[in-house]
């Protein structure tokens, strides 16, 4: 694989060098010019994990963390970081709390070094924030989903999204909202810096349902995406505006074993 763009602007597709159509208004152009002076936040979905193939609902009690093919997924975006140097000499790392949140941000640090510090460089300090978690499941933590049917039967989120998914837990609007307010707080006086998110498939369909202009997008509105395992998804933040600079982005898928 040779070499991208360096530092975030890979990720986003730029050409550096390239100038905007001159004298085209600002109200009228469709591709805006690069902002030197924008956030730049990459939220990155862990790899598989355990919680996914045993169909247990993985809230704190639930998750255990990756699987095997989970952690070479991982790797497997690492190692195309550390060539492409896309994310290198990123300014935090946050995770969520969940194990297979911290396990992705962990396996990715050496990839988000400074920028000439090379593969084993300084890396940002790893914070956790609950804000970033999965939606919080209550009291349906670490059942099966037929024991969670069991207990407290049918949800339809398209006809209720404000019922909770169990006593304790949230609603999925509920959940966007969390979200929503918990990136606001990260992203919150860090203009001009890149922020690496290591969170979930939930949050990052909350990020586009809060941020892009989808109708009733914190009222419960559903995508119902399918965000891949140890995928990218960037964003860029400038006077409070975000703007969505790539989807999906993934390493490709390692060979079995």
């Amino acid at each position: 694989m040779s070499p991208g763009p360096p530092g975030f602007e890979g990720l986003a597709g730029a050409e550096p060098g390239t100038a905007p159509a001159p004298g085209v208004p600002p109200g009228v152009r469709t591709v805006p010019p690069l902002a030197p002076g924008a956030t730049r936040l990459v939220l990155i979905r862990h790899g598989e994990a355990t919680c996914n193939v045993s169909g247990v609902c993985g809230g704190p009690l639930g998750c255990d963390g990756l699987t095997g093919l989970g952690r070479r997924q991982v790797e497997a975006l690492r190692d195309r970081l550390l060539v492409t140097r896309e994310l290198a000499g990123a300014d935090a790392l946050y995770a969520s709390v969940l194990p297979r949140a911290i396990e992705t941000a962990e396996l990715l640090a050496p990839a988000l070094d400074a920028v000439g510090g090379g593969p084993d460089g300084p890396t940002p300090e790893l914070l956790t924030e609950c804000g970033l978690c999965e939606l919080h499941p209550g009291e349906a933590d670490g059942l099966t989903w037929s024991e969670f049917t069991e207990r407290f039967g049918d949800l339809d989120w398209d006809a209720d999204p404000w019922r909770p998914i169990a006593p304790g837990g949230e609603s999925w609007a509920g959940f966007v909202n969390r979200v929503s307010g918990a990136l606001d707080g990260i992203v919150a006086g860090r203009e001009g810096q890149l922020v690496v998110v290591a969170c979930h498939a939930g949050v990052i369909e909350a990020s586009i349902l809060a941020k892009l202009a989808v109708a009733g997008g914190l009222d419960g509105a559903r995508l119902q995406l399918r965000t891949r395992h140890a995928s990218m998804t960037g964003w860029e933040i400038e006077a409070g505006r975000w703007r969505l600079l790539g989807y999906n982005d993934a390493a490709p898928l390692p060979a079995p074993g």
